[in-house]
């Protein structure tokens, strides 16, 4: 993230990638990861394999071509409110960096105004500018929290991310019901423990176990 920057600008140029995704080397790479593993590319089943990857890449990684500047899109609002805003159990899917293997769960994201608020809608795009990118929790959970101060300034932001990681589940140590969970906590949710508290209860009253 860009720190003590006031340029939205050089936000986006740090986040945003704005060639297009290279379809093709993406299929001719599948075809040579299908071949390595002694599979036959031109069997039916495989024919169109590639091609579907390359979609697929298209839509789980959708986050490079995201553009910073236009998710906002004038949805910063002046409102006279200064109580806690929370959107809880925004579901999202990413990629782990490590294996290319899927995580999942859901995002707890809160914050204190001081005079702006953001529209309901973008807080969840938020969350998929970056987890749907190759990612790491910890750092997806720390770059949601910054985007969303660096918006709108507020007094704090909380992040709460709850994960299921595939590459855990599937392979290595085979844990199926090991959950991984992040945390951010930026002013008053940092250096107030009452303010901490009552996100953290708001986001534990009736949560549920993560099933996928």
């Amino acid at each position: 993230m860009v720190e003590d920057c006031n340029d939205p600008l050089a936000l986006a140029a740090e986040l945003f990638c704005e060639e297009p995704m290279d379809t093709e080397t993406i299929e001719s790479s599948v075809k040579d990861i299908l071949t390595a593993i002694g599979e036959d590319v031109d069997r039916e089943g495989l024919l169109r394999t590639p091609q579907r990857v390359a979609k697929s890449y298209k839509e789980l990684l959708g986050g490079y071509r995201m553009d910073p500047r236009a998710l906002i899109n004038n949805a910063v609002f002046d409102v006279t409110y200064d109580q806690m805003v929370i959107v809880r159990d925004i579901e999202f899917y990413s990629m782990c960096e490590h294996h290319m293997l899927p995580f999942m769960g859901r995002a707890h994201v809160a914050y204190v105004p001081t005079d702006k608020v953001i529209g309901l809608s973008k807080i969840p795009r938020i969350v998929d500018l970056f987890s749907k990118r190759l990612q790491v929790q910890e750092r997806m959970t720390t770059q949601i929290a910054e985007y969303l101060d660096f918006v709108l300034k507020p007094r704090g932001v909380a992040v709460v991310v709850e994960g299921l990681h595939m590459c855990m589940m599937l392979r290595g140590v085979k844990k199926h019901d090991a959950r991984m969970t992040t945390s951010a906590m930026l002013g008053s949710f940092r250096e107030d423990m009452s303010t901490r508290m009552e996100f953290l209860d708001n986001i534990s009253r009736g949560a549920e176990r993560l099933h996928f």
